[in-house]
């Protein structure tokens, strides 16, 4: 079994699962652990610095602070995203000889249809692609189209893995519903829909917000309420038609889905390049009914699992009424959780490192 350290954000503030790049880590950590592994995060938190506190989470799974590490100590080192590998060299470390490096996104070296990064943040991105594709051992992407850009913008000789996003295969169980009473069908947008600052992709929040704010609308009419669970720009929505929920604690965040009736996926504008959905695969582990609009790698996952529909991109009335639709259909939702219990959780992504760890040490 290999030694591992992953690493991820950088910043001094705490830690918390309210967005899925933190969840991603500790869950991928998590379950890298279980299969034999000894793990550690790397955390830069400022009271772990102070206090030089080694954390122990599970079997094999520890939080240790980023500013002790040894990176010599460890066969691999694995990063997430863009922001993983900054901090990696921040700290020194990317010079080790077993780096893994995953990314949510790839840009190319010009602006791309599809690819909602742009201007200087999408040239700094690509120049950390261009060190991670000198010093990596392997490169994780999420989709083919991903690997296609990766090949042809850094060489077709890059070692590369395929490992798409996925949800725990154990979720906590309903408690109390976090809804309005007021007999309007709960609509959910789990999600980052970002914000108006330049570092935050404004252009994909315009056309997201533009987007929830009319299907929130189209949904009023239908007797539906749509919320909006998870961290953006308050400001772009409508209140008369969304709720803005805020970010919420992983944990607590199950409830939404839960007691929902109806989960929704909308795209930042067409085709999206290489960015799948990860909230589709967190509704179908509840076995809520998914209405997703075309354009992401993954949603043919919604119609393998039998438990919503896939609208064509754009169409918002035409979403419309499948949410509806689906609110007053009789789904077969345990058919759609073992499909995911089978395919898309995080200890199915951690066997494909799992195959290539066990030579690393």
């Amino acid at each position: 079994m290999s030694r591992i350290v992953t690493v991820y954000s950088g910043s001094l503030r705490p830690a918390r699962e309210v967005e899925m790049g933190f969840i991603r880590w500790y869950r991928m950590s998590e379950a890298l652990a279980a299969l034999g592994h000894q793990v550690d995060i790397a955390s830069a938190e400022l009271w772990r610095r102070l206090f030089r506190t080694v954390e122990p989470l599970a079997p094999n799974l520890r939080i240790v602070p980023l500013s002790r590490v040894r990176w010599r100590d460890y066969d691999v080192v694995k990063t997430l995203f863009h922001s993983g590998f900054e901090t990696l060299e921040r700290h020194r470390g990317a010079d080790h000889p077993f780096i893994i490096a995953k990314l949510g996104s790839v840009v190319g070296p010009t602006e791309m249809e599809g690819i909602f990064f742009h201007g200087q943040q999408r040239a700094e991105m690509f120049q950390t692609q261009e060190r991670i594709a000198r010093v990596n051992r392997y490169v994780t992407l999420l989709s083919q189209p991903a690997v296609d850009l990766w090949r042809r913008v850094h060489g077709a000789d890059q070692n590369i893995l395929v490992v798409p996003g996925a949800v725990s295969a154990k979720i906590p169980p309903p408690r109390q519903s976090p809804y309005s009473r007021d007999g309007r069908s709960p609509v959910i947008f789990a999600g980052n829909f970002y914000s108006r600052h330049r570092n935050s992709q404004p252009e994909a929040h315009q056309t997201l917000a533009a987007k929830l704010n009319r299907l929130g609308a189209l949904v009023h009419e239908r007797g539906a309420r749509l919320y909006v669970v998870g961290t953006g720009d308050r400001r772009s929505l409508d209140a008369r038609y969304v709720t803005h929920c805020g970010a919420v604690p992983y944990e607590a965040s199950w409830d939404y889905i839960h007691f929902a009736a109806v989960g929704i996926v909308l795209t930042a504008g067409g085709r999206m390049h290489n960015n799948e959905s990860t909230k589709i695969y967190h509704y179908l582990r509840a076995g809520l009914p998914v209405v997703c609009e075309a354009g992401f790698p993954n949603d043919n996952v919604v119609i393998e699992s039998r438990l919503g529909h896939v609208v064509e991109n754009g169409a918002l009335e035409a979403m419309a009424d499948r949410i509806e639709e689906s609110v007053h259909t009789a789904w077969d939702r345990q058919h759609a959780i073992r499909y995911i219990l089978d395919r898309h959780t995080w200890e199915k992504r951690a066997e494909i490192y799992d195959r290539i760890l066990r030579g690393a040490s």
